[in-house]
């Protein structure tokens, strides 16, 4: 299929009765599908709420479930698939990042003011889109019938109007009342908003599918629109999560096999880019496993601190919890501890936060384990970087606000290459004995020999690191998702949707 000059693209909308329905997962099976049957497809989300984020090409910052889609679609992600990410800073602030870059600091109320320019300008992204590409998959954003939200929503139903965009709508049978979850969504919803529901999707189903007959019946009869799909659990496909709710689930950890070693993450409060960690989650002869609630930490065979949007208020909480004393303990005990992002710069002697980048002005004592010392400042640092270790090279991205300054120990990584300029820099810092490190690279786990380097470091030189890896192995896994999706939904009706008459919407 391809675009006549005058033609726009067609666009698909994939909303949900509720948050982690599996709306993401939903939109990536299809951007795979779309492509496959020779669609030029992209991804779409008007406003992505996530410390989840990733960099383009370009040097520009978007939220990880776009770039997930995009990769899906084969194509490379470009800020015009998420132009306006929101990064939670607080429970009622966010940072505002438009087209990549930073635009403020803001209060949902003050965000909630800027609803004309905000919709404007996420609209014109997806025209943008539209010139180039034949399908648009438009992902939604918690339930697309907050009553209270619509009059300020630029996502969700308002989006697919101004996009004329079929929806299809994503239920969760595993959270039980799916019947429930799909009439009383539509119950909520305008006649106008109502008409534009092309049908639904059932997901996360665990049984004997046959059984579900009867509900797909009554699912259509009730509603007079059709099911288009139950698609079963699965346990067998790897994709990436886009929000941390899911490592709050205890279920999603592996359970160690045995007495086999276990490498634990701190789910800081405002922990940020917790994908980092998706490759190490699946190696036979080890297991990963995301605490909060403070512990011993010496039975784990290392400590990784992640990512976070507020580095001084999550020092606080380790502070105030006592995970610090913890920390501290394990490290002295002669454990193993990678930070990465902010997670380094909780390490170091000092934050210092001049201009209130975070919040309130100030300096806060870092856990003191590394000779290092941040300053948080703009410009934001958003790169995809070139990187070795010795002889050993990898790739990643950077995200961060301010400098991090070594005052003594080893750099981490020599950096060749930021958005594709070459250079000669250094990055992060290790103690001479190499137990605790850290780095700004985000994603330094896709490169399976940093990996295994790192694994050896912590002494598990013995974990199997597949050939087929990082990219690649992402790439087999939207395949295996693909073939899931086309043997439990009718991937040709939901694709008629897309040449029906626009008048039709």
């Amino acid at each position: 299929m391809k675009n006549k000059s005058s033609q726009k693209g067609s666009c698909l909308a994939v909303f949900g009765t509720g948050s982690d329905v599996g709306k993401s997962i939903v939109a990536t099976a299809l951007c795979r599908c779309f492509v496959d049957r020779g669609f030029r497809t992209a991804p779409y989300k008007a406003q992505n709420m996530s410390n989840n984020s990733g960099v383009t090409p370009e040097g520009l910052e978007m939220g990880r479930a776009q770039i997930v889609q995009a990769e899906a679609a084969r194509i490379p992600p470009h800020v015009d698939m998420n132009p306006v990410l929101l990064k939670p800073t607080s429970d009622i602030g966010s940072q505002v990042v438009l087209l990549g870059k930073i635009l403020e600091n803001s209060t949902a109320a003050e965000y909630h003011r800027k609803k004309e320019h905000l919709f404007s300008t996420a609209a014109n992204a997806l025209d943008r889109l539209r010139e180039k590409y034949d399908v648009m998959v438009m992902e939604g954003a918690g339930s697309c019938a907050e009553i209270n939200l619509m009059d300020h929503d630029i996502v969700n139903l308002p989006m697919a109007e101004y996009a004329q965009a079929p929806v299809i709508l994503v239920a969760d049978i595993h959270k039980g009342g799916v019947f429930a979850q799909i009439v009383g969504t539509l119950a909520c919803l305008p006649e106008k908003h109502r008409d534009r529901i092309a049908g639904f999707i059932i997901n996360r189903f665990r049984g004997d599918i046959s059984l579900f007959e009867d509900g797909v019946n009554w699912i259509e009869g009730e509603t007079g629109k059709k099911v288009f799909g139950v698609l079963p659990w699965y346990k067998h496909i790897r994709i990436e999560a886009e929000d941390s709710v899911v490592i709050e689930n205890p279920g999603r950890n592996q359970q160690p096999v045995g007495n086999e070693p276990v490498i634990a993450v701190v789910r800081l409060p405002h922990i940020s880019n917790f994908t980092d960690f998706e490759p190490l989650d699946g190696f036979k002869g080890v297991s990963l496993k995301f605490i909060e609630n403070i512990e011993d930490l010496l039975s784990y065979r290392a400590v990784i601190l992640p990512g976070s949007k507020s580095t001084r208020s999550d020092l606080d909480w380790l502070k105030v919890t006592g995970w610090d004393k913890k920390i501290c303990q394990y490290a002295g005990s002669g454990g193993h501890i990678l930070g990465i992002c902010g997670g380094y710069q909780l390490l170091g002697t000092m934050v210092h936060d001049p201009e209130g980048i975070e919040g309130r002005p100030g300096s806060t004592p870092g856990l003191g384990l590394l000779p290092v010392e941040t300053e948080l400042k703009a410009p934001k640092t958003t790169t995809l970087t070139r990187f070795n270790r010795r002889e050993i090279s990898g790739t990643g991205y950077e995200i961060h606000m301010g400098r991090t300054f070594r005052k003594g120990g080893l750099p981490l990584f020599s950096v060749n290459t930021r958005n594709g300029e070459a250079c000669r820099e250094e990055d992060g810092c290790i103690t001479a004995d190499g137990r605790i490190a850290g780095t700004y690279m985000h994603g330094l786990f896709d490169s399976p020999g940093v990996t295994r380097h790192w694994l050896e470091s912590i002494g598990l030189g013995n974990i199997n690191v597949p050939e087929i890896y990082g990219p690649d192995a992402r790439d087999h896994e939207y395949d295996l998702l693909a073939e899931h999706f086309s043997q439990h939904v009718n991937i040709e009706g939901i694709q008629r949707y897309l040449t029906r008459p626009k008048s039709d919407f």
